[in-house]
């Protein structure tokens, strides 16, 4: 799919203050080199408070930057999903792997947020999974749902249960894993979450569901929501997910990525979501099915 194209924006931080041009877009946008982002600024792409900027500029504090992107082919990605339950506030649908749940990565039409707001110009996401992850994501129609459902996510009173399908198999029948999760240098890829101890407080609870010879399945309820909290805590224990192409047994990311970071290939479903209905108070009770194809015990 062609899409329309973004602008990028971003103010410049007093950090970067006096910094040239090229340099700071080469280092903010890393996917192109200078020369690169010469091109495209000789192209008419960038502009600096309003005005086409030559890349041989400094940039100053609170200056806005733009990156006009011109329209792309999109990665190919599902575009479908199933409804999983909906009323005048909430819906919540069964997200397939393989598409991302908001813009990024250079996808822009092919997301769930764009396919759900066709249909539902008024629902915006509460939280997001990862583009190879599966299962439930709730959407809120309108602010008041979205304030009180924001205000209780990363509490007891929301109960999030997922599947993973893991590396080795696991002495222990039940973990409580409090790894924390911060941002890390990678020579490749800038930076990207993972275990730190200099990283926020974080805790899940993995429970063994199934063994096979060399895998361990696990339910696994989260009690926080750091980014790819899943992946990193069971690797973190030594039993990253099957596939996973970002982190190693220690919960680091691997310095030699077999592929880009938002790969699929590994096997995560959020699969239970429970939590009390925002405007009426009734309890929810949602499941997403384990996909079909995953050799997983029901």
């Amino acid at each position: 799919m062609r899409n329309q194209g973004y602008a990028y924006t971003t103010i410049i931080s007093s950090k970067y203050h006096g910094q040239p041009l090229l340099a700071h877009l080469a280092s903010l946008y890393p996917h192109s080199t200078p020369e690169a982002w010469q091109l495209k600024l000789n192209n008419g792409e960038v502009t600096l408070d309003g005005a086409p900027a030559t890349g041989a500029e400094t940039v100053a504090n609170g200056q806005t930057l733009v990156w006009n992107r011109p329209p792309w082919d999109e990665p190919d990605a599902p575009r479908h999903f199933e409804v999983l339950f909906e009323d005048a506030h909430l819906l919540a649908v069964n997200k397939p792997s393989g598409l991302p749940t908001l813009p990024g990565g250079g996808f822009m039409e092919n997301t769930l947020l764009r396919l759900v707001q066709q249909q539902t110009p008024t629902a915006n996401p509460v939280h997001r999974l990862g583009r190879a992850t599966t299962g439930i994501v709730l959407f809120a129609k309108s602010p008041q749902a979205a304030a009180t459902l924001f205000t209780n996510w990363n509490t007891p009173k929301i109960q999030k249960i997922y599947r993973a399908l893991a590396q080795h198999v696991a002495p222990q029948d039940t973990y409580e894993i409090l790894t924390p999760i911060g941002l890390v240098p990678h020579p490749l890829i800038g930076s990207v979450w993972a275990a730190s101890p200099q990283g926020k407080p974080s805790k899940s609870v993995a429970t063994v569901v199934a063994r096979t010879h060399a895998t361990t399945t696990f339910e696994v309820s989260l009690h926080s929501g750091r980014p790819h909290q899943i992946r990193i805590h069971l690797a973190s224990i030594g039993h990253p997910l099957v596939g996973d192409p970002l982190y190693g047994p220690s919960g680091l990311p691997l310095e030699n990525l077999p592929g880009l970071p938002g790969d699929g290939g590994y096997f995560l479903h959020a699969q239970y979501l429970q939590f009390l209905h925002p405007i009426t108070g009734e309890q929810i009770n949602l499941e997403a099915p384990l996909p079909a194809g995953f050799s997983w015990p029901q």
